[in-house]
């Protein structure tokens, strides 16, 4: 099983981040922040420094991750981002095409088809009402990463409006093109009440191609989730892996550290990579 990391979840410090990966034996790396800035709001000397690093390590860039479409829907009132930006700037839906074509610029300048994408803030209930108008909402997208050859991966998002693998999933096949499919983040789904493995799994599994690893337990006496080690929460990571495999998957896991309990981003991801690797084995 092939793993990679959302590099800023070590730090910030590109060159450092790829250090702590490299002592892991990861290739796969994920970018999202570099440095002081989200990918997408990187000037291109930026770009170019962080490339030089990747390819001095001989890694591989296997993921855009990036903020299109948190944001609000049409006709919602804007109050805010709901969740993390990363150091994104936080834009309006007229600004979001704009958004996606530089992530597609990145995603062709690092030489990767994948570019993440969310399904805007949860402001209220997901009816049948609001899933219409994310799958029109994703018409435009679609076509411009089908001319460009992009494969757009819809991640799960517990304060977006899919959450879930089975919401996430019916959007999808109502969307019915191979330019958008599934990042799956079971962490993300047990956050949003979903058993992420084998119900979350089932529903969302003809959709992926790229995973997204961080685990969460409910600790006893609370009912809030809280991220926690990789291996040591309540997702069945052991059945979904195995899963994964039996399935042909040949995608990466991806760290997305998200726990905090170590002290500084670089314990507590090194913890969790040291949980993944002996998770895969």
């Amino acid at each position: 099983m092939k793993l990679a990391v959302i590099t800023d979840e070590i730090d910030a410090d590109l060159g450092h981040a790829l250090e702590v990966m490299a002592e892991y034996g990861v290739q796969g790396v994920e970018l999202r922040q570099i440095w002081d800035k989200n990918i997408v709001d990187a000037p291109e000397d930026y770009w170019r420094r962080a490339k030089d690093l990747i390819d001095a390590r001989g890694m591989q860039v296997v993921g855009i991750a990036s903020p299109f479409y948190k944001c609000d829907l049409p006709g919602e009132e804007v109050d805010g981002p709901l969740g993390a930006m990363h150091s994104a700037s936080a834009r309006g839906l007229g600004d979001q095409i704009t958004v996606l074509e530089r992530a597609i610029a990145a995603a062709k300048f690092f030489d990767t088809n994948l570019v993440r994408v969310f399904s805007f803030w949860k402001r209220g209930a997901l009816t049948p009402q609001v899933e219409e108008l994310i799958v029109d909402a994703f018409a435009e997208p679609v076509a411009l990463a089908e001319r460009e050859g992009i494969i757009l991966g819809l991640e799960n998002e517990h304060s977006c409006y899919l959450g879930t693998g089975a919401q996430t999933a019916r959007v999808l096949e109502e969307v019915g093109s191979k330019a958008l499919r599934s990042i799956w983040d079971p962490g993300n789904a047990f956050f949003d009440g979903e058993k992420p493995f084998p119900t979350g799994y089932e529903a969302i599994k003809d959709f992926i191609v790229h995973v997204h690893v961080k685990d969460a337990v409910v600790p006893t006496g609370k009912i809030t989730p809280e991220w926690t080690v990789v291996g040591q929460g309540s997702i069945d990571f052991p059945g979904q892996i195995q899963a994964l495999r039996d399935s042909g998957y040949d995608g990466y896991l991806s760290l997305e550290t998200h726990y905090g309990g170590h002290g500084t981003k670089e314990a507590s991801s090194r913890a969790c990579l040291e949980g993944l690797i002996k998770l895969v084995g």
